[in-house]
């Protein structure tokens, strides 16, 4: 992977937590991103988001009192959305298959789990600049399509119809899948 220019672009932070704003702003910097907004819950990050131009935009999944699954819906979904295909990765130290389903429903372009890694928020940056996803959009979701590999070996007429194994995830009661979300997203 060549160098990315990330001069050029404005990166927009969303989270309650201002020591991690810090870390996520220091590793930004050191990449070359020289505008930073910093938002301290989702309706700053809402205003800010309406007011400014944003490139990519970092948001915490658990924040009062707009969430990050809130805010992810209304750039998405809302008519006063200034920008609805944004790139956005959430940012979650709570990865559970359930948050990452959630996140993945609202319309989430990444994934990214805490404690954050320069290389792991270089990695989604990678992605959502080199390896941008079409929009999908039908009656219950907008956003970037949600099949990252595809199952070559898949026989049937429609996978989206398909039940899940009961053993399978999403199938059968909830229970909880160990799952490493840096292999997911």
């Amino acid at each position: 992977m060549s160098a990315l220019d990330l001069r050029a672009l404005t990166m927009l932070i969303v989270d309650d937590n201002a020591n991690m704003r810090g870390i996520l702003a220091a590793i930004l910097k050191s990449a070359g991103v020289r505008r930073i907004l910093e938002a301290g819950d989702g309706v700053e990050g809402l205003k800010l988001f309406s007011e400014r131009e944003v490139d990519i935009v970092f948001t915490d999944l658990m924040m009062q009192p707009v969430d990050g699954l809130s805010f992810v819906h209304w750039i998405r979904n809302s008519q006063a959305s200034p920008n609805p295909y944004a790139p956005i990765i959430m940012m979650t130290g709570h990865a559970t298959r359930r948050s990452l389903d959630e996140a993945r429903m609202a319309g989430v372009t990444e994934f990214l789990a805490k404690p954050l890694t320069a290389r792991g928020v270089m990695h989604r940056i990678n992605e959502v600049i080199n390896n941008p996803r079409d929009f999908v959009r039908t009656e219950a979701y907008f956003g970037p399509c949600r099949r990252r590999r595809i199952d070559h070996d898949f026989a049937g007429d429609e996978r989206r119809g398909a039940q899940p194994a009961p053993n399978a995830p999403g199938g059968g009661a909830d229970p909880v899948y160990d799952f490493d979300p840096e292999e997911v997203y």
